[in-house]
């Protein structure tokens, strides 16, 4: 259960190499992780940090394409959206709201983006998931509230494509209905 130190060394090794060659001097790492849980497609990865923006985002070993990957765009872009929308899901579903935004964790290096020359997620067909955790039971007006939500990204040019998924939970933390949601 607990980190191996050679691999939390390696993957810091690996991890410095692949910033060199594909970051510049803003960026820095500052940790690592180790997932015992299996919680991630990977063991081990390290946490690095944007300067400039302080995005936080993963350098890991990807089992399958054999190479190293990030995370970056999606994290940077995970709180771009975020700070967008959180207005909007704060108004209408409540101060205590939660909300999770998730890219695909590749997605930047799907799409061939410079993280250098970052462009916005406004500029591509991607279609993250938007998940609202709300903590409360299920009422009759909150398919309504999804309804408004997506019109507010598509009309406010915020968003064209992606999930939202609803959750309801308990103060406790106690998971209280079904989730449910929307794709758009």
């Amino acid at each position: 259960m607990k980190p191996d130190k050679d691999e939390e060394e390696k993957i810091w090794s690996l991890a410095e190499a692949y910033l060199k060659d594909n970051f510049n001097d803003n960026f820095e790492l500052y940790d690592t992780l180790y997932d015992n849980m299996g919680n991630f497609g990977f063991e081990y990865a390290a946490k690095v940090r944007d300067k400039k923006t302080n995005t936080q985002f993963l350098v890991y070993y990807d089992d399958e394409t054999k190479r190293m990957v990030d995370t970056y765009i999606a994290d940077k872009w995970a709180k771009d959206l975020e700070s967008e929308i959180r207005p909007f899901i704060k108004e209408n579903f409540g101060e205590t709201t939660n909300m999770f935004i998730f890219f695909n964790d590749t997605i930047g290096q799907e799409l061939g983006i410079d993280p250098i020359n970052l462009t916005s997620y406004k500029e591509f067909d991607v279609k993250p998931t938007i998940r609202i955790t709300v903590p409360r039971k299920n009422s009759d007006g909150d398919e309504k509230l999804v309804d408004e939500f997506i019109s507010f990204l598509r009309n406010e040019d915020k968003l064209q494509h992606g999930s939202v998924i609803i959750e309801y939970i308990a103060e406790s933390g106690e998971i209280l209905d079904n989730e449910w949601g929307k794709d758009f």
